[in-house]
């Protein structure tokens, strides 16, 4: 079987998991992370669902990614078709709590699922995630990686803050898990480069 083949399950799952975690982060109303304060606010000016405002930013910043000539995959694709649509359902599923422990419950549990869905579909090797690939462009281009994410995180929550998204402590949670539970993830589901078996 093609290699590309093997690893679309891993990769499917891995995308719907991620955003699935964005979901629960949504109905947890403690705050959420930079991208997902920018799509929250955009919902909350347009007809766009938070899950829509995921894609349609995703086919935008996936434009700015292809000028800069930046290489993607199927995974960059499925990035923006499936994490925003998952988005969504878990939204529409998981009724947002009265109670705030119930709340706190799902706010810490949806960095953790994001975290988990990187690692499945990183591990892939089928293309980086839109925003990745425009931090690898600026990268490419001069700018450390660190600056490069920092600039682009700080430009969608500044945004996202200004067009009314939700900031709590959830926010800082997230900040503070992120890396490291994404870190700690992507070595048990790392497949290596397409190829490999």
């Amino acid at each position: 079987m093609n290699p590309t083949l093997r690893r679309l399950p891993q990769l499917i799952i891995g995308l719907i998991i991620f955003g699935a975690g964005l979901g629960l982060v949504v109905q947890g109303s403690n705050g959420q992370g930079p991208w997902t304060v920018l799509h929250e606010g955009l919902s909350n000016h347009s007809p766009l669902t938070i899950g829509t405002a995921t894609v349609a930013t995703g086919v935008a910043v996936l434009i700015a990614t292809l000028a800069m000539r930046v290489r993607i995959g199927v995974g960059t694709l499925l990035n923006i078709a499936l994490i925003g649509p998952a988005t969504d359902i878990v939204i529409w599923l998981v009724d947002r709590p009265d109670g705030a422990a119930a709340r706190a419950v799902l706010t810490i549990a949806g960095p953790i699922l994001v975290a988990l869905g990187s690692g499945l579909y990183l591990g892939v090797h089928l293309g980086p995630g839109p925003r990745d690939g425009l931090m690898t462009g600026l990268h490419d281009r001069g700018a450390s990686i660190r600056t490069s994410r920092f600039a682009i995180e700080a430009a969608a929550f500044t945004a996202g803050v200004v067009l009314g998204g939700t900031v709590g402590w959830g926010t800082i949670w997230w900040l503070v898990f992120i890396g490291p539970g994404v870190q700690w993830m992507l070595p048990h589901f790392d497949r290596g480069p397409v190829g490999r078996p």
